[in-house]
């Protein structure tokens, strides 16, 4: 280790390229699945601002799912991290197996919604909204197709976190552009009938995604089934379960699951909220905002993976020293990794007329400040995410649901149905004041971690 990169704040050149290998494949294939979304936002909105709306209602349906079962993978990841590090290919399969049948749950509920109770789910998000029932025909057209991608998506998930959690980024990477070049090319010939094709508008937005997605799974499998990384298993695998190892990762998955659907739900909660300061332009419009914003989003994987990936090594392998130093230079690295990414949030604002012409003037104009707004906080979000996934890392779940829970129970949710009772203001100024709930979070967070709970090697602490 660099000596003189020890007696300061940072680590040394070597170690931040180290961690930029990690990060820059995992946020390249988020950008790729978030350029998905964009092409699939750019094309709606020609459709006009209510078929945009009824699209992203939806998404932001599928938005808690996908919160769900990335916290699935979480939990499931902390010991897949250690176990990597520990090299027990044993705890690597059992982390995987909890996975998978954790997984089949999420799809459980994930069909039921889609397809038995669609419009009565969407209708929560558009309540107090002029157009609500021209919105809400468009959306449930459209879930109940996206309903038939539930448990591809879940394979996929599963397959590409563990991947990335032994250190095999490219993968996915890889494999998600097969998927984006899938659902870009399936986009253009059903939503507007190109070839001879019908033109089924947000219905053929729904079909091209689930294509993409069965594609994306088919190959992920047949990479699992050629390649058999370390946790591969067999189908008789599935019913060899550890119920010990399966007890633990629940008892730290649901601290997880917990903080992290409290935050999912304050999120709809504000979005709904949002939606209902007037008609289809304010939906569509911050819909088309987050469209752009997940461009640098990014940030958030990469900087949570390579994180994970570092501390969990070195958890799972006994260095508990070098933890504790890499985790002050992963931190202070992430102030200026935030700071970045503030700038290239400036720079997105320039798509917002070119991707979203056709959208009305006030939805652009909502657009673009929005993406203002986010592209300001982008520093305070990327910290707060490294301190989430070093504490993670060695399986401290409690700091997530304590700063969760008291950043969105006591502070955003009774913050914005004030805003939106006792004000005026618009979706853009509610947002901006809201958020501003990520100081006392991050500073939650400061003092918990000198607590170096998460300091513990967990592969040690398992007797598989």
């Amino acid at each position: 280790m660099n000596n003189k990169a020890s007696s300061n704040n940072f680590g040394s050149a070597s170690f931040y390229v180290q961690a930029l290998k990690i990060a820059v494949p995992v946020m390249a294939q988020m950008l790729i699945q978030n350029l998905v979304s964009l092409i699939d936002n750019f094309m709606v909105a020609g459709l006009g601002d209510i078929k945009m709306s009824g699209v992203n209602i939806t998404g932001q349906i599928i938005f808690v799912f996908m919160v769900f079962m990335n916290t699935i993978n979480m939990a499931g990841g902390i010991f897949m991290t250690q176990f990597f590090g520990a090299k027990d290919k044993h705890g690597m399969k059992q982390a995987f197996c909890f996975k998978m049948w954790a997984g089949l749950l999420v799809v459980s509920i994930f069909s039921l919604v889609c397809f038995v109770i669609p419009r009565q789910v969407l209708g929560l998000m558009v309540m107090g909204n002029s157009q609500a029932n021209s919105i809400l025909d468009e959306g449930e057209k459209y879930v109940r197709i996206m309903g038939f991608m539930g448990i591809p998506w879940v394979i996929s998930a599963m397959i590409s976190s563990s991947l990335r959690e032994i250190g095999k980024v490219k993968v996915p990477l890889v494999i998600s552009v097969i998927a984006t070049l899938v659902n870009t090319f399936f986009n253009w010939l059903l939503i507007y009938g190109n070839l001879g094709m019908p033109r089924l508008e947000v219905k053929g937005a729904a079909i091209a995604t689930v294509i993409a997605r069965t594609v994306e799974a088919v190959v992920f499998m047949g990479y699992m089934i050629r390649n058999k990384p370390d946790f591969a298993i067999k189908l008789f695998d599935l019913f060899r379960i550890n119920f010990k190892l399966f007890g633990n990762i629940l008892r730290k998955a649901w601290m997880i699951m917990l903080s992290e659907m409290v935050w999912a739900i304050a999120e709809t909660i504000t979005t709904a909220l949002y939606n209902g300061r007037g008609g289809a332009d304010v939906v569509s419009g911050m819909s088309a905002s987050f469209a752009i914003s997940n461009l640098f989003f990014v940030a958030f994987s990469g900087i949570i993976t390579a994180t994970g990936v570092i501390i969990g090594k070195d958890l799972g392998s006994g260095e508990l020293d070098k933890a504790r130093l890499e985790k002050v230079w992963l931190l202070n690295g992430a102030k200026i990794f935030g700071l970045f990414f503030t700038g290239v949030g400036f720079l997105c604002m320039l798509l917002v007329p070119v991707v979203f012409i056709n959208l009305s003037l006030n939805s652009q104009t909502i657009c673009r400040q929005m993406v203002f707004v986010m592209a300001v906080y982008m520093p305070a979000w990327v910290y707060i995410n490294g301190q989430f996934a070093v504490s993670r890392a060695g399986g401290d779940t409690m700091m997530g649901m304590l700063v969760d829970g008291i950043g969105n129970v006591c502070i955003v949710i009774p913050g914005i149905f004030l805003l939106a009772k006792c004000t005026s203001i618009g979706p853009v100024a509610m947002y901006a004041i809201i958020k501003f709930v990520e100081v006392p979070k991050i500073i939650i967070a400061h003092f918990w971690l000198k607590k170096e709970k998460w300091v513990v090697n967990l592969a040690k602490k398992e007797e598989l």
